[in-house]
């Protein structure tokens, strides 16, 4: 597919909302699967909720996430309802037009119908990537190629980075206290919004000067939303809440921090050399120029990027953990992130 094929930017971002139905309907996180059985059957008005086979997927730490097939036609979707409180740091419209435009563009599954806290989409068969098959010899280059196809895509809408945009907002919804005392012993152990704020400001004053090209970016891909395709010969990404367009080396380098899982074993982070092999595939499916100094220029520029998926996943962490319901250590999670910041900022700055 060429980049001229992949931009709709023509086209209005509210009919592409609006091209999506909405059911007036919510499915409560205490009533998972009886409200999407309920659901389904307004989406699908030819199906009977004792056709239903539900299962309720849990590798994800924002949001629900029920998968539901239908026995008699064989089709399998999937409900995600909205973790609590998640507005806060998602835009679900910016989301919304996301999956509306990929979806017109052939780059992601049927999107059927939107509720009150959710989505119904297309479910992708295949076998989700675990954190340690991410740089593989199989998965690495099928991740390279597919990530240079989704950076041409255009989708309506301003073309901005919103990097940093989005991490100051963010840390405005950082609280200055916790209601659980130990999230709060640990938030004033090791942290403060004066230096977050610093540190931030200076990042972004370093980064902005790489000229990393703005692309449209997905930005959370993490093993959990890489599918393996049944015949094993391409990739699809999933879950499309903080696309937006940013930098490519923020892309790329968030996508490396990934291969180290939650539990943040960062020696799976790939050295230069099978960073510089991941490369040549992008440049070589995006059919931009790979010449040694390309390739050393997208190395310290994915290298400097590291950092900014350290603070942007670090200050997440800190909003989740004083807005989340879902069971996960939320604050010792920021605190490993940013304890990995610390210790690269001094080996790449």
């Amino acid at each position: 597919m060429t980049a001229a094929h992949l931009s709709i930017e023509s086209l209005n971002t509210q009919a592409l909302i609006s091209s999506v139905p909405f059911i007036d309907h919510a499915v409560h996180h205490e009533s998972l699967f009886d409200d999407s059985k309920a659901l389904l059957v307004k989406v699908f008005p030819d199906w009977a909720a004792d056709e239903l086979e539900m299962k309720q997927c849990k590798d994800g730490i924002t949001n629900k996430l029920i998968q539901s097939t239908n026995k008699r036609t064989g089709l399998t979707v999937l409900i995600r309802a909205y973790g609590k409180h998640t507005e806060v740091i998602i835009d679900r419209d910016q989301e919304l037009i996301n999956m509306a435009g990929l979806t017109h563009l052939g780059m992601c599954p049927p999107l059927y119908a939107r509720f009150q806290n959710g989505l119904v989409y297309g479910f992708i068969p295949g076998s989700v990537a675990k954190p340690e098959e991410l740089g593989n010899s199989e998965m690495a280059p099928l991740i390279a190629r597919e990530l240079a196809k989704w950076h041409q895509i255009k989708l309506p809408g301003a073309h901005t980075p919103e990097l940093f945009t989005t991490i100051t907002r963010w840390l405005h919804d950082v609280p200055q206290h916790y209601a659980d005392s130990g999230a709060d012993a640990k938030f004033q152990k090791y942290f403060s919004h004066a230096t977050l704020a610093q540190e931030i400001s200076e990042l972004e004053g370093i980064l902005t000067k790489l000229n990393s090209p703005v692309v449209f970016s997905h930005n959370d891909l993490l093993s959990g939303n890489v599918i393996l395709s049944e015949s094993r010969d391409s990739v699809s990404f999933i879950d499309y809440e903080y696309a937006t367009y940013s930098y490519r080396g923020f892309d790329i380098a968030n996508h490396f921090c990934e291969y180290a899982g939650f539990e943040c074993d960062y020696s799976r982070f790939p050295s230069k050399e099978r960073q510089i092999e991941w490369f040549k595939t992008y440049l070589a499916a995006a059919g931009l120029d790979a010449s040694n100094e390309v390739l050393e220029n997208m190395h310290a520029e994915v290298s400097r990027f590291a950092l900014a998926s350290h603070v942007y996943w670090g200050v997440w962490a800190l909003v989740q953990a004083s807005i989340s319901d879902i069971d996960f250590d939320y604050m010792e999670y920021a605190k490993m992130r940013f304890d990995e910041y610390y210790r690269i900022k001094a080996l790449v700055l």
